[in-house]
């Protein structure tokens, strides 16, 4: 899971689902607000541990696991919040209830913490998924092929003649967190444009009566009763609504610094009102034989004032073993870089930025700088050439960010683990529209569409 801190944003998501229409093309999409906290982490190297944790557990995963529509998710920057997730306004069951999920491009399972309880009122509200309060809750058997999407418990015999046989699933994070459940399937409630709600049936989702470790259970949880997985495989939320709208989702990460902090979407579907394909850049999705949940594009060069740093294009690529490669995560704070690359970004930015090194760095950055008696102060440019000759050209505030008072800390590190893959962070997607486009496998993005309402 995602986990940030002091002064690097962490953006969430409250998704309370707004269906729109836009009647020029006919099109509908679900509209999803993204919303933020009001607790503050405590330092931003807490946010680089946090990160870090996360990109293990990231890594762990390698190797395992006719209408078009569309659907419209608003977000808020998360510059206040503790832990770095986005948070999900979720809507679960007949009749529905209400919990909080983690939204996690970087998986692909829906879980929710649940209760099997028949009297539930010692029960704090929304702290859990009651089960039994649902008509249309249902567990998959365990016979059933959709119990094979999941992981399963290893030493479970599977009885095929017993009605109650339902599909257990068993789900691991690289720090020894898990959850435990059954694999089931449930409605969730939208609302449309008209007021009127709008049920989604048969939505697939583990429901977990065993949740254990400090990805899941610790403080940076943050209250949340659940995960909700966005990645690319077959049993994301992205991937179930998605058949129905489209195949394609996008979203909108708004400048952290700006008070009032305006409000970002995520837009499961199509929206040319917002994502228009004039102007988008596009670059090809990558596939990774080793994994079905990561976004991957391919970066072919970096730019420093338009001047291109010698890095072999071989630091980029993807090996025989799935190791390496480049991957779009939003739930990651900062961006993570090949070593060999990442070294040459940090020279060619100390050999150019003018400013006065601080005088006491922020721990675990390499290029501090103060900035007192600055109103505006101005840092190289940086540019990413991605496959499909795009131009990935994100403003100085997406890789120098605040780390303390009059100190800006350039907001990259050095990717170290040699079973690992680069990662471009939420700060760095901040105040692009990102859309991605799986019928078409690709990702595009653009600086047009994110004050779209």
């Amino acid at each position: 899971m995602a986990e940030r801190a002091t002064g690097i944003i962490f953006f969430f998501l409250l998704i309370s689902s707004v269906a729109a229409v836009n009647r020029r093309t006919k099109f509908e999409y679900l509209k999803l607000p993204l919303l933020h906290k009001d607790t503050f982490p405590t330092t931003p190297s807490q946010s680089l541990s946090s990160d870090i944790h996360r990109l293990n557990t990231l890594y762990s995963s390698l190797g395992h696991r006719s209408i078009t529509r569309s659907a419209k998710l608003p977000l808020t920057s998360g510059a206040t919040t503790g832990s770095g997730q986005y948070f999900v306004d979720l809507r679960l069951g007949t009749p529905p209830q209400r919990l909080l999920l983690v939204a996690d491009t970087g998986s692909d399972l829906v879980w929710v913490s649940c209760s099997a309880c028949r009297n539930c009122s010692s029960r704090p509200r929304n702290s859990a998924f009651l089960a039994r309060h649902s008509s249309t809750y249902l567990p998959y058997h365990c016979y059933d092929k959709k119990c094979r999407l999941v992981p399963n418990p290893t030493g479970v015999a599977c009885n095929h003649t017993r009605l109650h046989s339902p599909c257990r699933y068993e789900y691991s994070y690289s720090d020894g967190s898990e959850t435990k459940g059954f694999f089931s399937t449930e409605t969730t409630t939208l609302n449309a444009s008209s007021g009127r709600p709008v049920k989604f049936r048969n939505l697939a989702f583990g429901c977990s009566f065993e949740a254990s470790g400090p990805s899941i259970a610790g403080p940076s949880f943050n209250g949340a009763q659940g995960v909700m997985g966005l990645g690319r495989g077959s049993i994301s939320l992205a991937s179930q609504l998605g058949r129905r709208f489209g195949n394609k989702f996008s979203y909108c990460l708004m400048d952290y610094t700006l008070s009032p902090t305006p409000t970002s979407y995520l837009l499961i579907g199509r929206s040319t009102a917002v994502n228009d394909p004039k102007k988008m850049n596009y670059t090809p999705m990558i596939s990774n034989p080793f994994t079905s949940t990561f976004y991957y594009i391919g970066i072919e060069s970096v730019y420093i004032e338009d001047v291109k740093l010698p890095i072999r294009p071989s630091v980029w690529e993807i090996d025989e073993l799935g190791n390496g490669g480049t991957v779009m995560d939003s739930g990651t704070t900062l961006t993570f870089l090949a070593e060999p690359a990442y070294r040459r970004i940090v020279q060619a930015f100390k050999r150019l930025v003018t400013l006065p090194e601080a005088d006491e760095p922020t721990v675990g950055f390499d290029l501090c700088v103060n900035v007192s008696g600055e109103s505006r102060p101005s840092f190289p440019k940086m540019s990413f050439k991605l496959s499909g000759n795009s131009i990935l050209s994100p403003p100085s505030g997406n890789y120098f960010i605040d780390t303390a008072e009059d100190v800006k800390c350039l907001a990259l590190q050095p990717l170290t683990a040699p079973s690992g893959f680069s990662v471009i962070g939420n700060l760095m997607q901040q105040g692009f529209m990102f859309e991605f486009d799986r019928d078409r496998s690709r990702i595009g993005f653009s600086r047009h569409g994110c004050g779209k309402p």
